[in-house]
Protein backbone atom coordinates (compact mmCIF):
# COMPACT_ATOMS: atom_id res chain seq x y z
CA UNK A 1 0.00 0.00 0.00
CA UNK A 2 2.45 2.36 0.93
CA UNK A 3 5.03 1.82 -1.97
CA UNK A 4 1.82 1.75 -4.19
CA UNK A 5 1.46 5.55 -2.96
CA UNK A 6 4.46 6.51 -3.09
CA UNK A 7 5.06 5.34 -7.04
CA UNK A 8 1.41 6.89 -7.62
CA UNK A 9 2.67 10.68 -5.94
CA UNK A 10 5.52 10.71 -7.93
CA UNK A 11 4.39 9.74 -11.42
CA UNK A 12 1.63 12.53 -10.88
CA UNK A 13 4.58 14.91 -9.70
CA UNK A 14 6.24 14.17 -12.89
CA UNK A 15 2.86 14.82 -14.70
CA UNK A 16 2.29 18.06 -13.35
CA UNK A 17 5.56 19.42 -13.55
CA UNK A 18 5.76 18.75 -16.83
CA UNK A 19 2.51 20.47 -17.60
CA UNK A 20 2.39 23.21 -15.33
CA UNK A 21 6.62 24.22 -15.99
CA UNK A 22 5.35 24.34 -19.74
CA UNK A 23 1.85 26.47 -19.00
CA UNK A 24 3.59 28.68 -16.88
CA UNK A 25 6.45 29.70 -19.76
CA UNK A 26 3.33 31.31 -21.91
CA UNK A 27 0.73 32.73 -19.02
CA UNK A 28 2.07 33.22 -15.36
CA UNK A 29 5.95 34.05 -16.14
CA UNK A 30 5.84 36.70 -18.82
CA UNK A 31 3.44 38.84 -16.37
CA UNK A 32 6.02 38.29 -13.74
CA UNK A 33 9.20 39.44 -15.87
CA UNK A 34 6.98 42.44 -17.14
CA UNK A 35 6.19 43.28 -13.47
CA UNK A 36 9.77 42.93 -12.34
CA UNK A 37 10.76 45.72 -15.05
CA UNK A 38 8.79 48.32 -12.81
CA UNK A 39 9.51 47.27 -9.27
CA UNK A 40 11.52 49.63 -8.10
CA UNK A 41 11.91 52.09 -11.41
CA UNK A 42 9.64 54.98 -9.68
CA UNK A 43 6.92 54.88 -12.63
CA UNK A 44 3.61 55.48 -11.49
CA UNK A 45 -0.21 54.73 -13.21
CA UNK A 46 -3.36 56.33 -11.93
CA UNK A 47 -4.13 59.36 -9.49
CA UNK A 48 -1.43 58.11 -7.38
CA UNK A 49 0.94 59.80 -10.02
CA UNK A 50 -0.51 63.00 -9.44
CA UNK A 51 3.10 65.73 -8.96
CA UNK A 52 2.70 69.40 -7.91
CA UNK A 53 5.15 71.80 -7.62
CA UNK A 54 4.86 71.98 -3.68
CA UNK A 55 6.78 68.43 -4.11
CA UNK A 56 9.75 70.19 -6.09
CA UNK A 57 11.11 71.71 -3.31
CA UNK A 58 11.07 68.53 -0.98
CA UNK A 59 12.52 66.19 -3.87
CA UNK A 60 15.48 68.55 -4.50
CA UNK A 61 16.39 68.67 -0.63
CA UNK A 62 16.32 65.15 0.24
CA UNK A 63 18.15 64.60 -3.31
CA UNK A 64 21.51 64.09 -1.44
CA UNK A 65 19.77 61.81 1.34
CA UNK A 66 18.36 59.41 -1.53
CA UNK A 67 22.31 59.17 -3.51
CA UNK A 68 24.01 58.03 -0.18
CA UNK A 69 21.46 55.96 0.89
CA UNK A 70 22.39 54.35 -3.02
CA UNK A 71 25.72 54.37 -2.34
CA UNK A 72 25.11 52.48 0.59
CA UNK A 73 22.93 50.15 -0.38
CA UNK A 74 24.73 49.28 -3.49
CA UNK A 75 27.78 48.32 -1.18
CA UNK A 76 25.58 45.22 0.35
CA UNK A 77 25.92 42.21 -1.46
CA UNK A 78 22.74 41.53 -3.51
CA UNK A 79 20.43 38.59 -2.22
CA UNK A 80 20.92 35.66 -4.34
CA UNK A 81 18.15 34.34 -7.43
CA UNK A 82 17.79 32.33 -9.95
CA UNK A 83 19.26 34.07 -13.43
CA UNK A 84 16.19 34.84 -16.27
CA UNK A 85 16.67 31.85 -18.45
CA UNK A 86 17.53 28.26 -18.30
CA UNK A 87 19.02 28.60 -14.52
CA UNK A 88 14.81 30.04 -13.61
CA UNK A 89 13.10 27.59 -15.81
CA UNK A 90 14.92 24.71 -13.89
CA UNK A 91 14.05 25.99 -10.46
CA UNK A 92 10.57 26.53 -11.38
CA UNK A 93 10.61 22.54 -12.87
CA UNK A 94 11.83 21.28 -9.29
CA UNK A 95 9.25 23.24 -7.42
CA UNK A 96 6.65 22.51 -9.50
CA UNK A 97 7.74 18.35 -8.70
CA UNK A 98 7.90 19.05 -5.53
CA UNK A 99 4.53 20.24 -5.26
CA UNK A 100 2.99 18.08 -7.59
CA UNK A 101 4.49 15.47 -5.26
CA UNK A 102 2.74 16.94 -2.31
CA UNK A 103 -0.64 17.88 -4.01
CA UNK A 104 -1.14 14.13 -5.26
CA UNK A 105 0.21 12.48 -1.55
CA UNK A 106 -2.92 14.86 0.11
CA UNK A 107 -4.56 13.73 -2.46
CA UNK A 108 -4.06 9.83 -2.26
CA UNK A 109 -4.13 10.15 1.46
CA UNK A 110 -8.01 11.30 1.45
CA UNK A 111 -9.16 9.28 -1.33
CA UNK A 112 -8.06 6.29 0.79
CA UNK A 113 -9.82 8.18 3.67
CA UNK A 114 -13.05 8.20 1.79
CA UNK A 115 -13.42 4.63 1.26
CA UNK A 116 -14.22 5.47 -2.18
CA UNK A 117 -13.17 3.92 -5.26
CA UNK A 118 -9.69 5.53 -6.64
CA UNK A 119 -9.80 6.12 -9.88
CA UNK A 120 -9.17 9.50 -12.90
CA UNK A 121 -12.74 9.95 -12.27
CA UNK A 122 -12.47 10.65 -8.11
CA UNK A 123 -9.31 12.11 -8.15
CA UNK A 124 -10.59 15.21 -10.39
CA UNK A 125 -13.24 15.75 -8.10
CA UNK A 126 -11.12 15.74 -5.32
CA UNK A 127 -8.14 17.94 -6.87
CA UNK A 128 -10.83 20.31 -8.28
CA UNK A 129 -12.24 20.39 -4.45
CA UNK A 130 -8.87 21.20 -3.05
CA UNK A 131 -8.02 23.89 -5.81
CA UNK A 132 -11.38 25.60 -4.45
CA UNK A 133 -10.49 24.94 -0.95
CA UNK A 134 -7.10 26.47 -1.20
CA UNK A 135 -6.88 28.37 -4.07
CA UNK A 136 -9.87 29.91 -4.97
CA UNK A 137 -11.68 30.75 -1.60
CA UNK A 138 -8.12 31.99 -0.50
CA UNK A 139 -7.41 34.22 -3.32
CA UNK A 140 -10.98 36.37 -2.93
CA UNK A 141 -9.18 37.60 0.17
CA UNK A 142 -5.86 37.44 -1.02
CA UNK A 143 -5.01 37.09 -4.44
CA UNK A 144 -2.30 35.99 -6.13
CA UNK A 145 0.25 39.13 -5.90
CA UNK A 146 3.05 40.50 -8.86
CA UNK A 147 6.61 41.51 -7.75
CA UNK A 148 6.26 45.20 -6.30
CA UNK A 149 2.54 44.94 -5.05
CA UNK A 150 1.85 46.44 -1.26
CA UNK A 151 1.06 43.77 0.92
CA UNK A 152 0.01 43.52 4.86
CA UNK A 153 1.69 41.58 7.50
CA UNK A 154 3.28 38.53 6.25
CA UNK A 155 2.59 36.59 9.65
CA UNK A 156 -1.22 37.98 9.40
CA UNK A 157 -1.68 36.97 5.84
CA UNK A 158 -0.17 33.35 6.27
CA UNK A 159 -2.66 32.97 9.72
CA UNK A 160 -5.69 34.04 7.28
CA UNK A 161 -4.79 32.13 4.10
CA UNK A 162 -3.76 29.27 6.29
CA UNK A 163 -7.15 29.54 8.23
CA UNK A 164 -9.83 30.01 5.49
CA UNK A 165 -8.24 26.96 3.85
CA UNK A 166 -8.78 24.45 7.02
CA UNK A 167 -12.60 26.58 6.80
CA UNK A 168 -12.98 25.90 3.37
CA UNK A 169 -11.92 22.27 3.26
CA UNK A 170 -14.13 21.46 6.26
CA UNK A 171 -17.58 23.43 5.04
CA UNK A 172 -16.84 21.70 1.08
CA UNK A 173 -16.41 18.90 3.22
CA UNK A 174 -20.49 19.63 5.02
CA UNK A 175 -21.82 19.95 1.79
CA UNK A 176 -20.26 17.04 -0.30
CA UNK A 177 -20.57 14.36 2.57
CA UNK A 178 -23.35 15.69 5.05
CA UNK A 179 -26.38 14.51 3.37
CA UNK A 180 -28.74 17.25 4.70
CA UNK A 181 -29.36 20.38 4.02
CA UNK A 182 -28.73 21.11 7.62
CA UNK A 183 -25.05 20.10 7.40
CA UNK A 184 -25.38 21.97 3.92
CA UNK A 185 -26.16 25.63 5.94
CA UNK A 186 -23.51 24.78 8.24
CA UNK A 187 -21.20 24.24 5.55
CA UNK A 188 -21.51 27.27 3.93
CA UNK A 189 -21.27 29.12 7.23
CA UNK A 190 -18.00 27.96 7.95
CA UNK A 191 -17.09 28.63 4.16
CA UNK A 192 -18.08 32.39 4.51
CA UNK A 193 -16.21 33.02 8.26
CA UNK A 194 -13.19 34.24 7.58
CA UNK A 195 -14.41 36.04 4.59
CA UNK A 196 -16.55 37.82 7.58
CA UNK A 197 -13.67 38.56 9.53
CA UNK A 198 -12.06 39.84 6.57
CA UNK A 199 -7.92 39.18 4.82
CA UNK A 200 -5.40 41.76 5.99
CA UNK A 201 -5.36 45.27 4.42
CA UNK A 202 -1.88 46.23 2.57
CA UNK A 203 -0.56 49.35 3.52
CA UNK A 204 -1.74 50.65 0.09
CA UNK A 205 -3.05 50.17 -3.41
CA UNK A 206 -0.76 52.31 -5.44
CA UNK A 207 1.81 50.10 -7.68
CA UNK A 208 4.15 50.52 -10.28
CA UNK A 209 2.96 48.23 -12.90
CA UNK A 210 -0.27 48.46 -15.25
CA UNK A 211 -3.45 47.37 -13.25
CA UNK A 212 -4.60 45.26 -15.66
CA UNK A 213 -1.63 43.64 -15.42
CA UNK A 214 -2.74 42.43 -11.91
CA UNK A 215 -6.55 41.10 -12.82
CA UNK A 216 -4.20 39.40 -15.59
CA UNK A 217 -1.74 37.26 -13.34
CA UNK A 218 -4.69 36.35 -10.93
CA UNK A 219 -6.51 34.67 -13.93
CA UNK A 220 -3.35 33.20 -15.01
CA UNK A 221 -2.39 31.95 -11.72
CA UNK A 222 -5.85 30.74 -10.99
CA UNK A 223 -5.76 28.46 -14.25
CA UNK A 224 -2.26 27.35 -13.60
CA UNK A 225 -3.26 25.98 -9.71
CA UNK A 226 -6.59 24.64 -11.32
CA UNK A 227 -4.09 22.54 -13.32
CA UNK A 228 -2.08 21.40 -10.69
CA UNK A 229 -4.96 20.03 -8.42
CA UNK A 230 -7.23 18.83 -11.31
CA UNK A 231 -3.93 16.96 -12.84
CA UNK A 232 -2.61 15.67 -9.53
CA UNK A 233 -5.93 14.50 -8.36
CA UNK A 234 -6.57 12.28 -12.33
CA UNK A 235 -2.74 11.08 -12.54
CA UNK A 236 -2.84 9.91 -9.45
CA UNK A 237 -5.78 8.46 -8.95
CA UNK A 238 -5.08 6.47 -12.65
CA UNK A 239 -1.80 5.24 -11.40
CA UNK A 240 -3.29 4.22 -8.31
CA UNK A 241 -5.54 2.10 -9.96
CA UNK A 242 -3.31 0.57 -12.10
CA UNK A 243 -0.86 -0.41 -9.00
CA UNK A 244 -2.97 -1.57 -6.35
CA UNK A 245 -3.81 -5.15 -7.85
CA UNK A 246 -0.17 -5.48 -7.84
CA UNK A 247 0.53 -4.10 -4.21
Amino acid sequence: MFRTILFSAFGAGVAVCLALTALQMFTTEPLILHAEEFEGAGHSHGPAAAHDHGADAAAAAAHDLDADAAAAAADEPEEWGPADGFERTAFTALANFVIGIAASLILIALMILSGRPINVRTGVLWGAGAFVAVALLPGLGLPPELPGTPAGELLDRQVWWFGTAIASAIGIGLIAFGGSWLTTVAGLVVIVIPHIIGAPVPPSHDVDYPGALAGEFVVASMVVSLVLWSLAGAASGWLYKRMAPTA
